[in-house]
């Protein structure tokens, strides 16, 4: 009998996990992707939008581009189309538009 509690215990911990796991993959969305990979075009928007922040990390979504910037110890991300034009801008902390 204990042993079925513990095996059940178990099993429904490993399925939170996945969960957690799929949720903070779903908010970022998007592929990871190396700087070299990314459209000169989007790169540059990307450094005109940062005004002095870094980008820490590029993602790609279908044909879009995403960029996370850290600015100010505030994290913002933007989603760009390939041409570099911005589609949309959001806190990376809690994900409110701009």
């Amino acid at each position: 009998m204990k042993t079925k509690k513990v095996f059940t215990i178990a099993a429904v911990s490993v399925g939170l996990a996945f969960s957690v796991t799929t949720q903070a993959n779903e908010k970022h969305g998007g592929q990871p992707v190396k700087s070299s990979d990314v459209p000169a075009a989007v790169r540059s928007a990307a450094q005109a939008q940062a005004q002095g922040g870094r980008i820490v990390r590029w993602e790609k979504e279908g044909a879009n581009f995403g960029a996370v910037i850290d600015k100010n110890g505030r994290q913002i991300g933007l989603e760009m189309d390939a041409n570099g034009k911005v589609i949309s801008k959001h806190n990376e902390t809690n994900g409110a538009q701009y």
